[in-house]
């Protein structure tokens, strides 16, 4: 469908796509409502995102020839050191997502705790490009959390979430500290289900705070004390003065280009190099020739995926402590050699310690306003610790649980340092106008359902709302991971080639892309059906 409108958001909440949609409707900007959606998001999805955890968001604005990236990868804080778990090891995630240690010290728990990233953004890029008052940007935060809200089918099947091969489930995290579990917890200790309440009145009053005094309360004033001293009491790694050196980087796109489209992307450590370098690969395929999901279609597909995961694992971090070589890994002449093994049949190795979970727990915001500014935020808390600080009211990042516990590697612990991210936030230009506004959550999988959206809709010329629907697969190991709608005669003739095949249970899967495509005629919107999100169009 194609909506007669100018302006449009979409974003995988209802409540947080709706606060934005007010901000647009009051003659605020897309910054301001990719503020205010995210501010929402982080009430009424406490364990997918929050002012604790991380992110980053892409601006474009013509009228101010303005086009940038803010960038919120939470650092490591200044108490960790490269070998502090080395001997804790017992697995890798099969996907890439983090290590299982012993004791789990670094998926729970206060020492899980990266310097709380994601408030510093959203207050900078108001303060940069916003048009409407701080205070009225927090408002409807304030009063979600104030006056409640109900838990959705998407929620609560998260929140329940067992977990898998070492990884803590989910319904821990609901209730690993008393301020956790009088949240989001039933009486009996289990997550609060589809139709129960929420009230959350300590985050309102850590939100009133940041509206009248903005980010420094945070990270310098009244609750940057609160958090610092219960991360004291029970010996967290983040202290005061993690909070007070967090400052976010503003960087220029990371560009690139896919059959006469220019990309928009973030810079390392997030995942814009790896999108980069699979849009190069496949651009030596005639994939309007094959038919989309076939079995030819998958292989050369999850080949680039695994290609672009190789590299990412040993090349991409954070660049003030590991050199990335972004110019070869998104040059074309890497790309189509790469392109050449795919082509002879080559299967790439995509090296594992051992074998792992998949997490998903990120969400995503894309806004377009009636100016044409664009805005694509993508933001998270990682594996949420389980953390609330009482009185706050709100959940802290997990982020520790992605570095690896190796010493010597790009992903390695140090001190600051922020590991690797696959949030891919962009925007596709064509004829030099914006034409796709996308990004996802999703963990590891995030830079490739992006890659499949954009595919759907460059290469098969999909509806925004058919992009995102299309059933998804993956490829960040050995194996090629399936939804459980991709057809099992594809999945007999993978294996038939040597491939193992996982097939999830789930209809939907691999990353909730949330998109706008803008034609000369209307706006095309779509939301990621697996979540419980929405395209409002103003």
């Amino acid at each position: 469908m194609r909506y007669k409108k100018k302006a449009m958001i979409v974003a995988p909440q209802p409540e947080a796509t709706e606060a934005g949609a007010e901000m647009l409707r009051e003659g605020g900007n897309a910054v301001d409502a990719g503020i205010a959606c995210a501010l929402v998001q982080g009430v009424v999805d406490p364990m997918m995102c929050g002012i604790a955890g991380f992110g980053s968001c892409g601006i474009y604005m013509p009228a101010k020839n303005f086009h940038g990236y803010i960038d919120a990868h939470a650092p490591a804080p200044l108490a960790a050191r490269p070998d502090m778990w080395a001997n804790l090891i017992e697995s890798e995630a099969r996907d890439g997502y983090g290590f299982i240690l012993r004791g789990r010290v670094n998926d729970i728990g206060y020492q899980s705790i990266c310097a709380p990233a994601n408030l510093k953004m959203y207050h900078e890029a108001h303060k940069a490009h916003g048009s409407l008052p701080w205070s009225r940007i927090v408002e409807p935060a304030i009063a979600w959390a104030d006056d409640g809200w109900t838990v959705r089918p998407h929620v609560h099947y998260w929140w329940s979430d067992e977990g898998a091969f070492g990884r803590a489930p989910n319904w821990e995290r609901t209730g690993f500290t008393p301020a956790a579990r009088a949240l989001y917890c039933r009486p009996d200790g289990t997550p609060k289900r589809v139709g129960d309440r929420v009230v959350n009145r300590d985050y309102a009053q850590t939100l009133r705070a940041i509206a009248k005094e903005g980010g420094d309360v945070f990270y310098s004033g009244e609750v940057a004390h609160a958090i610092a001293e219960d991360m004291r009491k029970n010996d967290a790694l983040l202290s005061l003065d993690d909070l007070k050196a967090w400052k976010p980087v503003h960087n220029a796109p990371l560009w690139g280009d896919y059959r006469g489209y220019r990309v928009s992307t973030n810079q390392p450590p997030g995942g814009g190099v790896m999108l980069l370098e699979m849009l190069n690969i496949l651009e030596n395929f005639d994939l309007r020739g094959l038919e989309h999901n076939s079995t030819e279609y998958l292989r050369v597909v999850s080949e680039a995926m695994k290609r672009a995961t190789i590299d990412k694992d040993a090349h991409v971090g954070d660049p003030r402590f590991v050199e990335v070589p972004v110019g070869q890994l998104t040059s074309k002449d890497y790309a189509k050699r790469l392109a050449g093994e795919i082509e002879r049949g080559i299967k790439a190795k995509v090296p594992r310690f051992n074998s792992g979970a998949v997490s998903k727990d990120t969400t995503h915001i894309s806004v377009l306003d009636q100016d044409g500014n664009c805005f694509s935020m993508t933001h998270s808390l990682g594996m949420p610790s389980g953390v609330v600080t009482p009185g706050l009211g709100f959940m802290y990042n997990g982020c520790m649980g992605v570095f690896d516990p190796r010493p010597g590697r790009a992903g390695s612990i140090a001190p600051g340092k922020a590991r690797f991210s696959s949030v891919v936030p962009s925007i596709l230009f064509k004829d030099g106008k914006p034409h796709l506004i996308i990004g996802a959550p999703g963990a590891t999988q995030i830079a490739m359902g992006v890659l499949q959206v954009v595919l759907n809709a460059l290469d098969f010329d999909m509806t925004m709302v058919e992009a995102v629907s299309a059933p998804r697969f993956s490829a960040t190991s050995d194996a090629i991971d399936v939804s459980n709608r991709i057809p099992r005669r594809v999945e007999r003739e993978l294996q038939a080639l040597d491939y193992p095949v996982v097939r999830s249970p789930y209809t939907f899967g691999f990353a909730a892309v949330h998109a706008i495509r803008i034609h000369h005629d209307g706006l095309d919107g779509g939301a990621d059906p697996g979540h419980d999100g929405n395209v409002i169009a103003v």
